[in-house]
């Protein structure tokens, strides 16, 4: 009894903090979405972090690639290739070799993202999560405290008298932070959540979209906004939760009602409102607007295999193409135009496919694809080849596609058994 009462008594061992290897996979994956808020400098620290995470996930095995996601390899292979032979007659122009690169780039991380989720998918896509929300608060409240000269940091925060924040152009940061925007409102829907904390976030994020005066992105919030709440609403089987959406949608629309005289109150605001609310910019009309250059250039791209070459549409028209399709067959060629155009049709059809599936994933599916479905609309108003956050959705959406197609053939199977 002595004996037994001493073991009790004893102290327990200390213990010892253990890292799991999916906790340190996590922790690389949290940490290189929070990176992304920073683009004031190329390379970015994205580019650095993301080089470490691809080394600590060959060393780990944690990636995979599944037959289902082939298809997106090949047009990433198309897609590069052909950006590679345009740049051939144009080896000295350092503008389109660095163009072309960064294009490379964004492939490789495209078809990373895909080989991620067939391990541990929910749990790397909570920290892609988390890393990409404290990003967005980051990246948006320096583009507020900038709009508002708070320190003097309006030089570094602004461009064009608009939000910038931590990238180059506004029209940047202003859909950058729609993904995290999207999941926030998502969670109010479905989640027991803390208002007060979600509806400061929710303030900053609105804000660092509404004050970027990017007409694209003010589209974008709201469309994919609609489109989220549109399939939740859907997909939701509890009647608690279809009013939640109900209340919250309504709630929300006379928030912004009520919010948006106040912020127009201020006279920089107000003014700057009008001039980008406007649907006809200078910029955009006449021959040589936006439009009639992507017009005026097809006809000179069905000539050009090879098109223009990297970065070169500013050689024949005086302002980039603005249109996504037009850039890539202008700076890719025939084969990166058509290898994109491809890729683009078959994700539209692999994305529907995903949200329509009941599997674990869904609630992030949903968001992604609500947000990635109207970038790609957005394609058709502004270059979106060199966006980091247009890729990681990409990439995420493909990367689900192989648990879809696994569920999909479990359910097959199962009916084609015999009766018992």
């Amino acid at each position: 009894m002595s004996s037994v009462a001493g073991s009790l008594d004893a102290p327990a061992p200390p213990r010892r903090f253990v890292v799991s290897k999916r906790g340190v996979e996590r922790g690389f994956l949290f940490l290189l979405t929070t990176s992304a808020f920073l683009a004031l400098v190329e390379p970015s620290p994205y580019e650095f972090v993301f080089s470490i995470v691809v080394i600590v996930f060959v060393v780990s095995g944690g990636l995979r690639l599944p037959v289902s996601i082939l298809p997106l390899v090949f047009c990433m292979i198309g897609f590069g290739v052909g950006g590679f032979i345009s740049l051939a007659p144009y080896l000295n122009e350092s503008d389109s070799v660095m163009f072309t690169l960064i294009s490379a780039y964004m492939c490789v991380t495209t078809v990373f993202y895909a080989m991620l989720l067939r391990v541990d998918a929910f749990g790397r896509l909570e920290a892609l999560r988390k890393g990409y929300v404290l990003a967005a608060i980051l990246a948006s409240l320096a583009g507020i405290i900038g709009y508002f000269d708070v320190g003097g940091l309006g030089e570094i925060f602004t461009r064009y008298d608009r939000a910038a924040g931590t990238f180059k152009d506004p029209n940047v940061l202003g859909t950058f932070v729609i993904l995290p925007l999207v999941y926030l409102v998502r969670s109010l829907f479905v989640e027991r959540v803390r208002l007060l904390t979600l509806v400061v976030i929710g303030i900053i994020l609105f804000g660092g979209v509404f004050l970027s005066f990017s007409r694209g992105a003010w589209v974008h919030a709201v469309a994919s906004l609609a489109l989220m709440t549109i399939l939740t609403y859907r997909v939701s089987v509890d009647g608690t939760v279809r009013r939640r959406i109900f209340a919250i949608s309504v709630a929300g629309v006379v928030a912004i009602a009520a919010a948006l005289p106040v912020a127009l109150s201020f006279s920089s605001i107000s003014t700057l409102f009008e001039t980008r609310a406007s649907l006809e910019q200078s910029y955009d009309l006449g021959e040589q607007g936006r439009f009639g250059n992507q017009l005026a250039s097809i006809p000179l791209l069905m000539e050009r295999p090879n098109g223009f070459g990297p970065h070169r549409f500013v050689q024949y028209f005086p302002e980039d193409p603005h249109d996504v399709f037009v850039n890539a067959f202008a700076s890719y060629g025939w084969l990166g135009g058509f290898s994109y155009l491809v890729l683009i049709i078959m994700t539209i059809a692999i994305g529907w496919r995903v949200v329509r599936a009941d599997f674990p994933l869904r609630s992030h599916a949903i968001v992604i694809w609500s947000t990635l479905f109207v970038q790609i609309l957005q394609g058709f108003q502004i270059d979106t080849d060199h966006w980091r956050h247009f890729w990681l959705m990409l990439g995420l959406v493909w990367g689900m596609f192989p648990a879809v197609r696994s569920l999909r053939s479990n359910q097959s199977a199962k009916r084609s058994l015999p009766p018992a």
